[in-house]
């Protein structure tokens, strides 16, 4: 457990080093993905999912995340590039019997004229969510002090 710890504050230390490094308010895809990535649990087989999500990130072309409820999300690592993911306004998923299953069901995107794209899972591993949030509300303050060292003083 002590390891994995040292690992995710190894990461979400790089996800800073590299936001201190962009020029834009927003977190690349890449630096979003790391960000996900370090608080992301070990792969599960599946997750349950009653219809409806509670909301979506697209991480890139190639993961996403997805909330089933307020204080649960999953990662979701798709088979290589999934077109329109970064752009579409609405996802959905494949679910067998109340269930998303990695290997075996896909994410559905909506594209201009109800077009669904899938895009295949190949992992699903649980977010800590509280974890997550307060590792973005650190970045969020760490880049408000670096813009506020950044104006001159007057």
């Amino acid at each position: 457990m002590n390891a994995m710890k040292s690992t995710m504050v190894a990461a979400l230390a790089a996800v800073l080093a590299l936001a201190g490094c962009a020029t834009g308010a927003k977190l690349s895809d890449q630096e979003k993905l790391s960000l996900y990535d370090s608080h992301a649990g070990e792969p599960v087989n599946s997750f349950r999912f009653f219809g409806s999500l509670n909301g979506w990130t697209p991480l890139g072309d190639s993961a996403l995340a997805v909330w089933t409820r307020p204080g649960e999300a999953w990662l979701l690592d798709l088979t290589g590039p999934c077109q329109d993911l970064r752009f579409t306004p609405a996802i959905g998923l494949t679910s067998n019997m109340s269930s998303v299953y990695a290997r075996f069901d896909k994410v559905l995107v909506r594209s201009q004229g109800s077009i669904n794209f899938p895009c295949h899972i190949a992992q699903i591993r649980p977010l800590d969510v509280k974890a997550l949030r307060a590792s973005e509300n650190e970045l969020r303050a760490a880049r408000v002090e670096e813009r506020e060292a950044e104006v001159p003083e007057e």
